[in-house]
Formats: C-alpha cells, structure tokens, sequence
C-alpha cells in the first residue's frame, strides 16, 4: 500500500458525504488510503478492498510468528534440525 499524501489524502468528512464516488475512484486509481476528518481530527480511514485484504493476510502472519515466538520462549520449540528430520521422515516413500 502507497503512503498517504497528506495534501491530497487527508479530508474533511463533510467533503466525502458530498463525494463519495469521487473518493471510491480516488482510492481504487492510487491504492492510497484516504484518512477522513472531522473537526480536525482523524475518523476514519478508507483503503481500497484489495490493500485491506493484503493487510488483513500479512497481520495473520505476524500474528502467528508472534505466537512462535513466545512459544519458543516457553521452551514449547524444537531444534531446527528435528524439525528438518520429522519433515523429512514424512515426505520419504
């Protein structure tokens, strides 16, 4: 996913309710997300279905290397080499 610009993708609410169509082609051309506004504050931020997924599958995948980590941490790891030999052991005829 590309960087927000800040004078381009940061928006008024009130701005999007009047364009929503506008804003949708916005973020499906740059695959930019579009941060929304109100009061000056960030609300919400827009990002093309595509990019949410991709961010979605790379969470889950930092997800579970967190859990090995602390796996290994706890001593509930094997060696690599084990590893390797019970792969191994099971792929032979």
């Amino acid at each position: 996913m590309s960087r927000v610009r800040v004078d381009e993708d940061i928006r008024p609410l009130s701005e999007f309710r009047a364009g929503v169509a506008s804003f949708v082609k916005q973020i499906h051309e740059t695959r930019r997300p579009v941060v929304l506004t109100q009061r000056g504050r960030g609300v919400a931020v827009l990002v093309d279905v595509h990019e949410y997924e991709r961010m979605q599958e790379r969470l889950e995948i930092l997800e579970e290397l967190y859990k090995a980590e602390e796996q290994i941490a706890s001593g509930d790891g094997i060696a690599h080499e084990d590893a390797k030999n019970r792969i191994l052991s099971r792929l032979a005829p």
